[in-house]
Formats: C-alpha cells, structure tokens, sequence
C-alpha cells in the first residue's frame, strides 16, 4: 500500500470500482502526462446524492455529493495509473457542476465543488492544489447534485 492509499484509508474512505461509461465517450484518456477524465457524478454504489440546490439540496448535502465524485475521480485516476495514486504528480484542474435552480447565488456553487478541491488537497498536499471552475446547471444526467471531470499530471510508468 503506497502513501496515498494510506491517507485514503486514513480517512475513512474506500474507492469504488471505476465506472464504466455509459456512452461513447472513454471514462479517461491519456495524453502525454497528462490524464483527462471523463464527468463523474455524485453516484457511488447505491449511494446517490442528487436534487437541485434552491429546491431540495443544501450546501452541505451538495459538499457531500462533490466528495462522491472525488471518489469517482479517484477511481479512475487509479486504473489510469494502473492502481499506482503515488505516480499522480499533480491535480492540474477540475470543472464542477451543481445542478441548480436559476436564482441561486452563484456564492454558493464554489462552496459546494469544495467538497471535493478539499479532498483533493487533503490527500495530495500541495499537489492537491488545482485550478478549476464551478458552475451551475439546470440539470445533470440521472438527476445528480454534481458533477466533476479532471486534468491530472502523471509520472509515466
């Protein structure tokens, strides 16, 4: 078990399996050392945080639903590194989505994509930090709360 598997388990959390897709699209692709991963939603198991923020999702049910797909993210990281977290160099950017409803305050939205830039830089440090945006929606596939794709830097193997 590498260090970052240690912080992982550290915390409590365990990964799911990397999803499949469900469309033609690839859950990841890697180009050069850089790893672009496909939108993960905040669906892990049978545990699905969805709903609209400014009808039925608060920010901290929105937080939790971003570390869900953290978790996601993190999944696929790892079957891109062929189960190795400790050749990810650096969480170069992420784009968050929250569905909401359209007089939401927008302060509220980056808030929310916390739950997983938090996680993020809880289990990398500093090469956790990342660029990013954060978005609302009308509306995500299969009524999630977020979703979250990725650009990650890899040491090659």
């Amino acid at each position: 078990m590498n260090i970052i598997d240690k912080k992982i388990s550290g915390l409590g959390l365990t990964l799911p399996d990397p999803a499949a897709p469900v469309a033609n699209y690839s859950p990841y692709v890697i180009s050069g050392n850089l790893v672009f991963i496909s939108g993960q939603i905040s669906k892990v198991g049978d545990e699905m945080i969805g709903g609209r923020l400014g009808e039925d999702l608060t920010v901290e049910k929105g937080r939790q639903a971003a570390k869900l797909s953290a978790l996601n993210l993190l999944a696929q990281m790892k079957a891109a590194c062929d189960g190795d977290l400790s050749r990810v160099k650096r969480i170069v950017r992420l784009g968050g989505f929250v569905q909401a409803l359209p007089m939401v305050t927008e302060a509220d939205i980056p808030k929310i994509i916390n739950g997983c830039s938090d996680l993020m830089v809880e289990i990398f440090g500093d090469e956790g930090q990342h660029a990013r945006s954060a978005v609302s929606s009308p509306s995500l596939p299969l009524d999630v709360a977020v979703e979250i794709d990725a650009v990650v830097e890899i040491v090659a193997s």
